[in-house]
């Protein structure tokens, strides 16, 4: 009975260049397709361990922890300043799953800067924001918002301890009117007080103190 031999089957030459091709441990500057630029360590083909992301269109670059194709740990976020083109860190701090989560320091185009903890990319948790005014909230936050108990300090050294929703005053809370002399102490609602009391108190040490001391009850 004759006996019928058939070719063996040859392995396509790019599965060879595929596996050549797969990323594990420490490399040098591997480039994208679109242009963005990658400098550090991989595992399994994937960014992992310490690195340096460049983007191509953004000019923007992360340099810290990567965690399977991810910013995952501590790390840097900088772009580069449109006038001067000097790089300026944006964002340092933790990260989780490619978002901001944890611990972390951002910095605004305005000049404004958060301290504080953030989930999903959005400030919440405690944190300390200090305003292109002067002014200053320290307290709790949700979802990039004041939300729960904070302080806010003004420039003129008048402050609001007491409750937050949204972003605005909500609850019980005192105003100290440290400029006259005053506490009101009430109940707000859309940063709108609606009902409370108002009382001298330091008058004799404000700079600006009311021309009448308000009567005793």
């Amino acid at each position: 009975m004759p006996v019928v031999k058939y070719p063996r089957a040859t392995e396509p030459l790019w599965h060879e260049w595929d596996r050549k091709a797969q990323k594990c441990g420490l490399r040098h500057t591997v480039y994208a397709v679109n242009g963005d630029r990658y400098t550090g360590e991989w595992l399994d083909n994937l960014k992992h361990g310490k690195g340096t992301q460049l983007w191509k269109r953004t000019r923007a670059i992360y340099s810290g922890d990567w965690k399977f194709g991810k910013r995952d740990g501590y790390g840097s976020y900088s772009i580069p300043d449109p006038v001067t083109k000097e790089y300026k860190k944006v964002y340092t701090g933790w990260w989780k799953n490619d978002k901001k989560r944890g611990y972390g320091v951002t910095f605004y185009s305005s000049g404004e800067r958060y301290e504080g903890e953030w989930s999903e990319g959005l400030r919440s948790g405690w944190g300390r924001m200090y305003k292109g005014d002067g002014s200053i909230y320290e307290g709790q936050w949700l979802e990039d918002q004041p939300y729960g108990q904070g302080m806010l300090r003004l420039p003129n050294k008048n402050r609001y301890e007491g409750g937050w929703r949204n972003g605005k005053k909500h609850g019980p809370g005192k105003f100290f009117y440290l400029d006259k002399g005053q506490l009101f102490e009430g109940i707000w609602a859309a940063d709108i007080p609606k009902c409370g009391i108002l009382i001298d108190l330091g008058r004799d040490e404000a700079p600006t103190p009311t021309q009448y001391p308000i009567p005793k009850v």
